[in-house]
């Protein structure tokens, strides 16, 4: 998934120490590349998926609503499921739109 927000990903043999210390100051600074954004689905839906290459079976997901909508149902909205490149929110059935959150995944 190439995003234009992510930060430079070192190769695996290591890299330059300009480009290391770049890295590490950015990580240092809180910059990495595990965050998102997803909108929960409207009408009868009581789950949205998120697709991310970035989510394992056992990572551990937390959500930040950005709008008011979505703070109103955050007591009753959960990450159900992780598995290998997504997933699973369980929520609430209703017509309210614009549930945003943000997200991180660590793991």
């Amino acid at each position: 998934m190439a995003r234009s927000d992510m930060y430079r990903k070192l190769a695996f043999q290591g890299g330059e120490p300009r480009e290391v210390a770049e890295v590490v100051n950015n990580l240092v600074e809180g910059k990495s590349n595990n965050t998102g954004e997803v909108t929960l689905a409207v009408a009868s839906a009581t789950t949205t998926t998120i697709y991310d290459e970035r989510i394992g079976y056992n990572s551990v997901m937390l959500l930040m609503p950005t709008t008011a909508n979505a703070a109103s149902v955050l007591s009753t909205t959960y990450i159900g499921t992780t598995n290998k490149g997504n997933a699973v929110i369980t929520h609430t059935a209703n017509t309210v739109a614009n549930k945003t959150y943000r997200y991180i995944i660590v793991g």
